[in-house]
C-alpha cells in the first residue's frame, strides 16, 4: 500500500468523527471517569491550572493524530482485504481494538493498580473509536 493512494479525506473525516465522539463519550461519563481515576473535577483542573496553553491542548491534539493514523491503519487492512464496506471497517475496527487496544490497556492499568472502572471506561470509548474510523473508512475509502 502507497500513502498515495490513500483517501485521506475519508481517513481525517473519520479522525474528526471519532475525536467528536471522544468528546461526547468523556463529557457525559465524566463524573464516572474522575471517580474511576480517584480524583475530583477539581483536583483535575487544579492540576491543570498551572499548564501553558499548548500542554492543555496537547492530550487534544495526540488524540487527533493517533486516530488518523488508527485511520491510515484500517485503511491498510482494508486495502489488503479488498473489503471496502461499512461493515467490514467497522469489525477490523472491533478487531484491532479487541486484538491490541483492550489488551493493552488492560495489562498496563493492572501493571499501574488503576480500577477495572478505569479500564473498561477508557476501553469503550476505543472501541466506539475504532468502530467509527473503520466504519467510515470502509464506507468511503476508496
Amino acid at each position: 500500500m502507497s500513502f498515495a493512494n490513500v483517501n485521506w479525506i475519508s481517513v481525517f473525516v473519520a479522525a474528526v468523527a471519532a475525536w467528536i465522539f471522544g468528546a461526547i463519550y468523556y463529557t457525559a461519563l465524566a463524573n464516572a471517569w474522575h471517580a474511576a481515576q480517584g480524583k475530583t473535577l477539581e483536583q483535575c483542573k487544579a492540576e491543570n491550572a498551572g499548564k501553558p496553553a499548548l500542554a492543555k491542548a496537547a492530550p487534544f491534539i495526540l488524540s487527533f493524530i493517533g486516530e488518523v493514523i488508527m485511520g491510515v491503519t484500517i485503511y491498510g487492512i482494508l486495502v489488503h482485504g479488498n473489503m471496502f464496506t461499512v461493515r467490514a471497517g467497522a469489525i477490523s475496527g472491533a478487531f484491532c481494538w479487541f486484538g491490541f487496544v483492550l489488551t493493552t490497556i488492560a495489562i498496563n492499568n493492572a501493571y499501574t493498580n488503576r480500577s477495572a472502572k478505569l479500564t473498561a471506561l477508557d476501553a469503550g470509548h476505543w472501541l466506539g473509536v475504532l468502530v467509527i474510523i473503520g466504519a467510515i473508512v470502509g464506507w468511503w475509502g476508496r
